[in-house]
Formats: C-alpha cells, structure tokens, sequence
C-alpha cells in the first residue's frame, strides 16, 4: 500500500512545479509564464473587476504556501522548476490594461482581447516585460528573494510584474 503523505507530496510538488511544466529542462520559468497567460485568460473569463483581483490575490496567497511546501520537501532554496510563482504573477502584469480598459469601455476585457489587442503585441508585451524584470531583478525584485519560504519564491514574481505593470500602463498612456 503506498503511502498517502507521499502521495500529498508529490501533488504539492506537481502544482508549484507548474503541473509538471517547471520540469522542462531549458527556461522552466519562461514556460511557466506562458502558463500566467492562460491563468491571466481563466481570471478574465468571469468579466468582473473583483473576481479578477480575488482570483490574482488567492493566486499569490496559494503559491506563498505551495511553494514554501515543495521548497522543503525538495530541500532546495527557490529551485528553478518551481513555477507556480511566475504563473501566478502575469496577472499583475495586465492589470493596467484591465483597469484601463474596465474605465474606457465599461467592462473587463475577455481572454480574447488578451490576445488580440494591438494584434497580440500586449500579450506579448506584458509577457516580455514580466521576463526582462523577473531575469534582471531591478531593486527591491532581488532583495525581496530574501524572505523565507515560499514567500521569498513568490514576492519577487510579484514585484516583477509591478515593474512590468509599470511600464505597460506608459505604454497604454502613450497610445491613447
């Protein structure tokens, strides 16, 4: 009979591992925030304000104890293949745009428009800049990795997609 503890293990490494997806040899945290995308469409789905601040808010209160978990049970500091936290932090990357587009029109974006806006170039924007930002570790991204557990894991991502935030709301300003 298998033990259930490891089994509960396994699963909490499976999820901050991005659901497999950290295992990817080359550029794990870039592959895990493509899966930020997606989970960026899934919060925009309902077409509500609160429930895409709810969703992004329990993301990080979740990948905080998924990811202090695996750290330990991997018994690695921050280990690259640990993901969840870029996933969870595209999110706060489009909130600029979902602000601005909720004041503009009246209502929150679908996950369609994610895509299609500017013929896709916010997307990826957003996406380009979370990297730039996550990789560089601009004051206090790198300084924040210094709290323990998970989170250490996940504040940095999410002071990178601050940054990222930042600088997609100068470019929505100057397309206007």
């Amino acid at each position: 009979m298998s033990d259930p503890v490891n089994h509960a293990e396994r699963a909490i490494v499976w999820v901050a591992q991005g659901f497999g997806i950290g295992r990817i040899p080359k550029a794990p945290g870039t592959w895990g925030s493509l899966l930020g995308i997606a989970w960026t469409g899934l919060l925009l789905l309902p077409q509500s304000f609160p429930a895409y601040l709810l969703g992004s808010a329990c993301g990080v209160l979740l990948s905080v104890w998924l990811c202090g978990r695996a750290e330990r049970i991997l018994q690695q500091h921050d280990p690259g293949s640990i993901v969840l936290d870029e996933i969870i932090a595209l999110p706060f990357c489009f909130l600029p745009w979902v602000g601005w587009n909720l004041k503009g029109v009246g209502s929150v974006p679908s996950p369609i428009e994610l895509l299609s806006h500017w013929n896709g170039g916010l997307c990826l924007a957003g996406f380009a800049l979370f990297r730039l930002f996550d990789i560089w570790k601009p004051w206090p991204v790198r300084q924040s990795q210094r709290f323990d557990g998970g989170l250490g894991v996940t504040l940095d991502d999410v002071l990178a997609s601050g940054y990222a935030a930042l600088v997609l709301t100068g470019l929505l300003w100057w397309s206007r």
